[in-house]
């Protein structure tokens, strides 16, 4: 069974998954999503239609001090929808505090171009939240 890690931003959401025996993450997609979570929930379908996910993990952007940003609401809410949808699945939130930061920084040592930036950050950010969930379970 795999594992979905979900970087959950207003116009675009990040996404990676890990190989079939959890051990390592990668980046799956970023999906331009605009707002729109049922256009969201279709894309999640079929990615459950192609991998045997059985936990999410979801980001939540905290403030640097810990406190909620303006995001957690919104996450929050989205979270709710995905635990009505897939009850039977294990969805839990992992703090995403500078993934975005540590994304932009591979990305300078990779060398990647600035305009495609802006379409793999998130999926590299899924990446770090996802990474970050398998390390707290050793």
């Amino acid at each position: 069974m795999r594992i979905l890690g979900i970087d959950y931003g207003e116009a675009r959401v990040g996404l990676a998954i890990t190989d079939p025996l959890g051990i390592t993450a990668q980046g799956l997609e970023t999906v331009d999503f605009k707002g729109n979570d049922k256009f969201l929930l279709k894309r999640l379908d079929e990615i459950f239609e192609q991998y045997e996910v059985d936990t999410i993990v979801v980001g939540m952007p905290y403030n640097m001090n810990g406190s909620s940003s303006f995001r957690v609401e919104a996450t929050e809410k989205f979270i709710h929808k995905l635990k009505c949808k897939y009850n039977k699945m294990k969805i839990v939130t992992m703090d995403e505090r500078l993934t975005t930061v540590e994304a932009h920084r591979t990305m300078n040592m990779l060398g990647i171009n600035k305009s495609k930036k802006k379409m793999i950050v998130d999926t590299i950010s899924a990446v770090y939240i996802l990474e970050k969930y398998m390390g707290s379970r050793d």
